[in-house]
């Protein structure tokens, strides 16, 4: 059975991968930091009284559970988005895809507030042009004569 896409959906499919493996690479970071700073499991988050660079950790494993907590809420709008825009929605994913890395490695270095430096900035931007496209989308498929 073929499945017929939106002209353009494609690559709203490939961001969704590409954030699906971005989410992959931050475990594996959280992984070696973990190694790196003797953080055993199950333990989410290092005592700063029993590890020395604990606070790095933390950060690290911060910026991987907050990519995590709205993922899907990012995955819903940007495929709900997609559907009738296809290439807007890509556009957004990516940009939030590219603001995420960043966001990782400014929130990494063991300081919270550097976060939102340079690139990582544009997550929420990014993320609420997705909402907004999803919305419109969802309105499209009820009033069909809006777009």
């Amino acid at each position: 059975m073929a499945v017929e896409l939106v002209d353009g959906y494609r690559w709203v499919l490939a961001v969704l991968i590409a954030n699906v493996a971005l989410v992959g690479w931050m475990a594996k970071k959280v992984g070696g930091a973990r190694r790196k700073f003797k953080v055993p499991y199950p333990i989410m988050y290092a005592d700063e009284k029993e590890h020395k660079d604990a606070k790095i950790f933390n950060c690290v494993q911060r910026a991987h559970q907050n990519t995590l907590e709205l993922l899907p809420a990012f995955m819903a709008a940007l495929l709900v988005g997609g559907l009738e825009f296809p290439r807007t929605a890509a556009a957004l994913g990516a940009i939030h895809f590219l603001a995420r890395i960043q966001y990782f490695k400014n929130y990494s270095v063991g300081d919270p507030s550097k976060r939102f430096a340079g690139g990582g900035r544009a997550v929420f931007p990014a993320l609420s042009g997705l909402l907004l496209f999803s919305i419109l989308s969802v309105v499209c498929q009820f009033v069909p004569q809006l777009y």
